[in-house]
């Protein structure tokens, strides 16, 4: 009977001891340049291949006639014929191969890769080989738009558009199952881990915010997909931010706040203007000795001029028919 170990006094797990992501990547493969030959050589082989095809047709139905006929020969020209059909038709198909402008080909021999072909047009690899066309064009997408938490704790959504293309055919190809689809999940991932760390509004312990400084965001989010989808030979060339609201929650409540702030900064350039205006007005009436306005005077004309100044509505004039005094 096998003792009973108390769970204090359990041995700990195994740890790994290398790394599983973006350096440890199980499938360590690059890209190299294929054997191959030009346009011209590649016609040549064609032209030859076309004409063994042709040659081996004509020996085949000379052989099924030489058969017919009771000749003893017939059945050489007729193998001969099968053999060479079957091999000029095979080169054919798996070396003769046609590049267009912006797509590559991985060349794979019995599935081992020897290489890429980057040359464009007419192109003649080694036989037997199969291929596999890959794009290098420059492509983008924008990520579904997500909801999460900037650094304040505030729910908001975000998308964003991600530009890219293919750097490494053979790692594109082999190193995950799906490159396109690796890229925009880790795009998203990507985007929601920087969304996190950055308030939304105004910079926060020395963090930049999401709609003060988009083009920091962006870069820093450039940074983080470029990082993430390396291990599949993709190059980021461009993240742009292209969505950015508070979640529906509560962005009625952060207009609001938003609307409460505009108001008080212009309040308090309504006030700063004023009482520059007062002060102003107080100069002259004195330097050029208009009026003689003693304390109380002067603070009941300093508060009106102000009353007038901010208020919201036209100020409706009064005629006092008396004093200050009575």
């Amino acid at each position: 009977m096998n003792a009973h170990i108390p769970a204090e006094e359990a041995p700990p797990r195994a740890v790994a001891t290398e790394p599983v992501g973006h350096e440890g990547a199980r499938v360590n493969i690059t890209e190299k340049k294929v054997w191959s030959l030009g346009a011209i050589p590649a016609t040549i082989l064609l032209v030859l291949l076309i004409a063994l095809i042709i040659a081996s047709t004509v020996a085949f139905i000379d052989g099924v006639t030489q058969l017919e006929s009771g000749h003893e020969g017939g059945l050489v020209t007729l193998i001969g014929g099968i053999v060479v059909f079957t091999v000029a038709l095979l080169v054919l198909l798996t070396s003769i191969k046609v590049v267009s402008p912006g797509h590559t080909l991985t060349v794979q021999f019995f599935g081992r890769y020897i290489g890429t072909l980057r040359r464009t047009g007419l192109s003649f690899v080694p036989p037997l080989t199969v291929t596999k066309k890959v794009s290098v064009r420059v492509r983008n997408f924008e990520t579904n738009e997500s909801k999460v938490n900037d650094y304040n704790g505030n729910p908001v959504t975000i998308a964003a558009i991600i530009v890219w293309q293919v750097a490494d055919t053979a790692q594109a190809s082999f190193s995950v199952e799906d490159y396109e689809e690796f890229l925009h999940q880790q795009s998203e991932s990507a985007l929601r881990h920087v969304a996190t760390q950055h308030p939304y509004d105004s910079p926060v312990d020395g963090r930049v915010s999401l709609r003060g400084s988009t083009d920091d965001v962006s870069d820093e989010l450039a940074e983080e997909v470029a990082a993430r989808a390396a291990v599949a030979g993709l190059e980021i060339i461009e993240a742009r931010i292209s969505s950015l609201s508070y979640a529906p929650e509560i962005a009625q409540a952060m207009l609001q706040r938003q609307q409460a702030s505009a108001i008080v900064d212009a309040r308090e350039k309504i006030v700063e203007g004023a009482v520059t205006m007062v002060e102003s007005a107080l100069a002259q009436l004195e330097e050029r000795e208009i009026v003689d306005l003693d304390p109380e005077r002067r603070a009941a004309m300093v508060s009106n001029l102000l009353v007038v100044l901010c208020s919201d509505t036209n100020a409706q004039p009064i005629v006092n028919a008396g004093s200050l005094y009575h």
